[in-house]
């Protein structure tokens, strides 16, 4: 099974629905992947940078991960550089995965307006 799927031109017909499923079931295990490695980076820079730990570490990074800010005080000036890029890159990460997830869908909806 490939990772990439090679999706249906928009002059064949509309793959069935479990082709889809799997489509979809692929995209999301990848963005899962993607999300539990950059998720650990965050987890592991805060508690080596800033001391905090593991539990502490994991709520910061999925925190910032979730878009929703830092909970504890960064105390040191490494800390607060690791967590100004990790901010800036897990922005970056979550328009990567919603573009994993959401792209078998829109090739669906828009495969059906070429479908005789």
């Amino acid at each position: 099974m490939k990772l990439f799927p090679k999706y249906e031109g928009y002059k064949q017909k509309l793959a069935p629905f479990s082709v889809f499923a799997r489509r979809l079931a692929s995209a999301v295990g990848l963005a899962c992947g993607i999300i539990a490695v950059v998720l650990f980076i965050g987890i592991a820079g805060y508690h080596w940078l800033d001391g905090l730990d593991w539990i502490d570490s994991l709520v910061e990074a999925s925190m910032i991960l979730g878009g929703m800010g830092p909970v504890n005080p960064i105390t040191t000036t490494g800390a607060k550089l690791f967590a100004s890029a990790y901010a800036l890159f897990s922005g970056l990460v979550f328009i990567g995965v919603m573009g994993i997830v959401l792209t078998p869908i829109a090739h669906r909806i828009l495969h059906r307006f070429h479908v005789e």
